[in-house]
């Protein structure tokens, strides 16, 4: 029903939405799951393949098998949920796919929970020559137990370089704060950068020495 509704919302503004992400059912498995909700109806959806201690234990989730790049009329994305974006290989697998922008959605009690998320996603940003945007919970829900202290702060991140903010931060929100950020993002920026950046860290990968690998068969 949720994701029906999202699907509605998409088609009925013209605007493709990443629907955070939630618990659902894989055939026997409950996995964390985002959905991809396109402007012209179709979906997809993105797993999470890293579970935490506390969502293991408390919860029961498992892990997905499966990332993808997923083509959008605003580009190529890629989805990696909360604590996802920690694990740097995820998002070269991403980048190697042409990958244009990545998102974060997330979900983080503490402030220091949320800083890893934070500083790994800016990091994705730079190291892929790519747009990250990061949202997640804010607020208390202090009769769901588990989930009733929240931390988050919304933000857009690109490449650090000459073409783009001195700092990486196209936008950001404030600490905590329910509120909503807009910016438009240049992807020819990105292949500007990809081929003419003063640093190039694509393009200029030792891949005679060393390269990353993804196991599992599709």
């Amino acid at each position: 029903e949720i994701i029906s509704r999202m699907s509605d919302l998409a088609v009925s503004y013209n605007v493709n939405i990443v629907a955070g992400s939630m618990p659902e059912y894989d055939g026997k498995k409950l996995r964390n799951v985002s959905y991809l909700c396109r402007r012209d109806g179709t979906q997809d959806k993105q797993y999470k393949l890293h579970i935490t201690p506390d969502e293991a234990s408390y919860w029961g989730l498992q892990g997905g098998n499966g990332i993808n790049v997923f083509d959008t009329d605003a580009g190529r994305i890629g989805i990696l949920i909360c604590y996802d974006v920690e694990f740097p290989e995820l998002g070269r697998i991403l980048a190697e796919q042409e990958m244009d922008i990545l998102f974060v959605p997330f979900w983080t009690d503490t402030k220091n929970a949320f800083l890893r998320v934070n500083t790994c996603a800016k990091s994705r940003a730079i190291e892929n020559e790519c747009y990250v945007a990061i949202t997640g919970s804010v607020g208390n829900l202090p009769k769901v137990e588990n989930m009733d202290i929240q931390y988050s702060q919304a933000a857009i991140y690109s490449p650090s370089d000459f073409s783009f903010p001195h700092d990486a931060v196209v936008a950001m929100a404030s600490e905590n704060e329910e509120t909503i950020i807009v910016a438009d993002v240049d992807l020819d920026l990105l292949t500007k950068q990809r081929k003419a950046g003063s640093v190039r860290n694509l393009e200029q990968r030792r891949l005679d020495l060393y390269s990353i690998q993804w196991k599992q068969k599709k």
